[in-house]
This record gives structure tokens, C-alpha cells and sequence, in this order.
């Protein structure tokens, strides 16, 4: 089923108050990538800022532990588990010689609450074995479960992993029938574990629209289109509080409780997040579901987004239907321009750098945290050509125009592995010796700077990215290599 669009004025909401909304969006520098909000199940305001696309699939970082909670619910509903099962029944071959009481105790509702019992943060310890069913059952339960909020990315990991041992399927083919086949979602990609088990707490990637649709079916309360997709029963349990995350809370909409991998939020509201500002903000209250990716550099930004939402879209919500506003041509002229304008291009003269510099040859590179190691250039007027050979045996060539922008694919890191993926180039000079090539990967919010200093007969390469969780930053000399 295909969203359908219509007016805010239908749904009591004034265009001229969406458009102080964005306005507000965009002077405080939010870098929001595309928007979706839908009023009584109907898309009443929209925008994919360029170079992104609305039907390129995005990187959900956390978010998908909402999906995997779903997953989960869909499972219950089919009797496959009870969310009283103790985890360690499912790994009965994954044991550490010795079971804590604590560990014992450890159930599918402690894993979904966040609240399975870990006093610290367990991720690294997990993810840095080859096996990390093994490696959570290992680790040391401080709390009894249950006691203890402790937002845990592998407990969402064991989530999957319980699902996939009672399906014997992967999350992805047991939610393809399930959820985002009725759904008319395209079958994702979900990144894994080195043993091929469903990530659960990351690696999902969808559309805004598909988020738009995930909010639409929880704030149906599990129905679709008219079709049950899993239980009002499990919806009230995973948005409602199960666990108190209040204590050393910095943000308040995220103090307002913790339920099946949703987070709790003022005013009756509830989400789903991921990391740089992905979110899935259902407003039961409000009739609202409002879908948003973005590059957020802190989760602070995420903050005021959620404030600016309830100042000049809850706040200025009417009873009833508002008359045909003059103002949503503006509102649409507004959405449509950040939808529509191109980043911009450096119109200018380089002939003279092209000569000074060639921009040819291969330069061997110093040693980085990257593994670049050869840098090779390659040139036909405005067509730039740049070749990346790493020790992991990556050999990329990437094309820039000086003209415009250019469409093309990469391998390139997205959570957990490297991903052939979208990526959108741009070229300019800085200074007479300095080339700025700047890469949006659209499939994620990492937008990748390369900024190249030239020098005879050498070079300096400097790696910057704006948002990352594990990518580091670095800069790296190169020498031509004579013939």
C-alpha cells in the first residue's frame, strides 16, 4: 500500500506552522537529510534534502532494535517463545562452566527492557569475539535482572539470536511474510555478526518511508492496512514503561521510561531512535507518526528536534479541520527546495592547476588507520578519476566532474562492515595546490571529505568525516612514484 498525501489544514494543522517548523529546522542548522510526517495515516508534509533520495534504504543504527522488538512480539503471537523464558534455555551450548544466579535468572522480557542485569557498558567486550552468543553468556551479571536499567546493545543481539534459533530462519526471511512483505516494504538488508546471526540492535537499513509505515503500524496498534500484523497486546506491553531510565538522564525525552527496546517520551508519545538522529516518533495522542534521518554529530540535536516538533506541530494542533490555507503553496515551495536544490559546484577556472599539478601518476602513501596505501590520479578535462588501493585488497576508483555532481557506487564502511554502496561526488580546488573532493554516502549520514594538498612531486591526504562512531580521521603523505 502506497502512502497516501493530503493537507495539514485537513488534519487541524496550518501550513504556516509547518513552515515556521522547518524554517526553525533549518536556521538552528539541523542537518535532517529527508522528513515524513503523516497525520490520521496521510503524509502531509515531506522533504528529501538533496543529494539524498526518498526511496534509497538508510542506515538505522539503533532504530532497529525497534524492529527487532516487533520481530519479537510477532514470534509470541505465534507461541514460538515466552517472553518468561530464561535466555540460557535457548544457548544450552553456548554455557559458561558456571551460571550465575543472575545470569539464570536473565529473561526474553529483561532483554527487551534493557534491563538483563550488566552494571557497565557490555558492547566491546561482545563484539570483539569472532562469537558473540558465547561472549554475552560469558560476561558478569552484576544486578539481578530486572533491578538495573542498562541500554544494551547486545541484549537486542540475543533478541535476534533467540528468534533465529526458534524460527530457524534469519530475522530478515522470517519478517519478509510477517511484516514488510504486507507492509509493501522491499526485503532490507540487516547487517550481521562475524557468524552470520542478525545484528538485532543495528544494521538495519529502509526508506524514511518505510519508517513512516513501521510508526503507522504501532500507532494502529499493530494493524496495517487493515491487516493484523502482530497483537494489540504486545504493542501496549513494548510502549509502555518496563523499565526506569531516568537516573544520569541528560535529555528529557529520554527520561520518561524505557519500554521493549522503544523509548518512552512526554507527552504520551514514544520512539524509536538510532544513532546521528535516525528516529520513529509515534504520537498516539496527536494521531502522528513523524519519520526522520538525519546527520545529527550529537544526540543533543535529536533533542531540540523533538522540541521543536511539540513547540510548532503539537502545540499548534486544532479540534477540528482548518480551512484551505494560501500558506501551503509556500510551505510546498519551501519542501520543495530543499528537495530539488543541488549542492552547490565550483564554477571556476582550473586549467592552470591542472597543468601545474598533472593530476596523474600514482603517489605511494604513508602509512594510516585506514590502510590506504597508493593514490593514483587519472584525468580527461573536467573528469577527474581517482584510484584507492588499501591493504585489504579494496581497489576503488571513484570519478569526479568539476562540472557537477557525479552518481556512482563505493565500498565503504556502514555499521559493523564495509558495503558496496550509493555515493554522490563532488570536486573543487580550495586553494591553488589544495583539491576538496567530498563524498555524500547516501545510504548512511556519512558525508566524507578527501582534501589533497599538492607539492612537488608529493602530496599530503587528509581524511575527514563528519558524523562516525568507528571511523577515525586521519592524514597520510604521498611520493610519486617515477617512471
Amino acid at each position: 500500500m502506497e502512502l497516501i498525501r493530503d493537507y495539514p489544514e485537513k488534519h487541524g494543522l496550518s501550513s504556516q506552522a509547518l513552515r515556521r517548523f522547518f524554517m526553525e529546522v533549518r536556521e538552528r542548522g539541523l542537518e535532517v537529510n529527508s522528513f515524513m510526517l503523516l497525520q490520521g495515516g496521510k503524509v502531509t508534509a515531506e522533504f528529501t534534502r538533496m543529494p539524498y533520495r526518498p526511496d534509497t534504504p538508510q542506515l538505522l543504527y539503533s532504530l532497529s532494535k525497534s524492529f527487532t522488538s516487533i520481530a519479537i512480539g510477532i514470534a509470541w503471537d505465534e507461541g514460538l517463545l515466552q517472553l518468561e523464558d530464561a535466555v540460557i534455555s535457548f544457548f544450552p551450548d553456548k554455557l559458561p562452566e558456571v551460571v550465575s544466579s543472575n545470569l539464570a535468572q536473565m529473561t526474553v522480557h529483561h532483554l527487551l527492557s534493557m534491563n538483563a542485569g550488566h552494571h557497565e557498558d557490555i558492547y566491546p567486550a561482545v563484539v570483539k569475539e569472532q562469537d558473540w552468543i558465547t561472549a554475552f553468556l560469558a560476561q558478569q551479571v552484576e544486578h539481578e535482572p530486572g533491578s538495573y536499567y542498562r541500554y544494551s546493545t547486545p541484549s537486542s543481539y540475543m533478541l535476534a539470536a533467540i528468534l533465529e534459533r526458534v524460527t530457524g530462519q534469519s530475522m530478515v526471511d522470517y519478517l519478509m511474510p510477517r511484516l514488510f512483505g504486507p507492509m509493501g516494504i522491499p526485503r532490507p538488508s540487516w547487517e550481521t555478526c562475524p557468524q552470520g546471526i542478525t545484528a538485532g540492535g543495528m544494521g538495519l537499513s529502509l526508506s524514511t518511508e518505510s519508517v513512516a509505515k513501521f510508526g503507522l503500524l504501532l500507532l494502529n496498534k499493530g494493524v496495517y492496512n487493515g491487516r493484523r500484523i502482530v497483537s494489540e497486546q504486545y504493542i501496549q506491553r513494548a510502549t509502555s514503561e518496563q523499565s526506569d531510565n531516568r537516573a544520569g538522564a541528560q535529555r528529557i525525552d529520554s527520561a520518561q521510561g524505557y519500554g521493549y527496546q522503544f523509548h518512552l517520551c512526554r507527552r504520551g508519545c514514544y520512539r524509536g531512535d538510532g544513532s546521528f538522529g535516525q528516529l520513529c516518533l509515534v504520537a498516539p495522542e496527536q494521531n502522528i507518526v513523524i519519520a526522520v534521518a538525519a546527520s545529527f554529530g550529537s544526540m543533543n540535536r535529536l533533542q531540540v528536534l523533538l522540541d521543536l516538533i511539540f513547540e510548532h506541530i503539537f502545540d499548534t494542533l486544532g479540534g477540528s479541520p482548518l480551512p484551505d490555507s494560501v500558506d501551503n503553496a509556500g510551505l510546498q515551495e519551501l519542501l520543495s527546495d530543499w528537495s530539488t536544490s543541488a549542492l552547490p559546484v565550483a564554477q571556476q577556472s582550473f586549467s592552470e592547476k591542472w597543468l601545474m599539478y598533472g593530476l596523474s601518476g600514482t603517489y605511494q602513501i604513508s602509512s594510516n588507520s585506514h590502510g590506504l596505501r597508493e593514490i593514483s590520479f587519472t584525468r580527461n578535462y573536467t573528469l577527474l578519476k581517482l584510484r584507492l588501493v588499501y591493504d585489504d585488497q579494496r581497489d576503488n576508483v571513484l570519478p569526479f566532474d568539476f562540472s557537477q555532481a557525479v552518481w556512482t557506487e563505493d565500498v565503504f564502511s556502514k555499521d559493523l562492515s564495509l558495503h558496496r554502496q550509493q555515493v554522490i561526488t563532488y570536486a573543487n580546488w580550495l586553494a591553488e595546490d589544495t583539491l576538496k573532493l567530498t563524498l555524500y554516502y547516501i545510504e548512511t549520514p556519512y558525508v566524507v571529505t578527501y582534501t589533497i594538498i599538492f607539492g612537488e612531486n608529493k602530496l599530503e591526504f587528509r581524511f575527514n568525516i563528519n558524523v562516525s562512531l568507528n571511523i577515525p580521521e586521519y592524514a597520510a603523505k604521498g611520493e610519486l612514484v617515477l617512471a
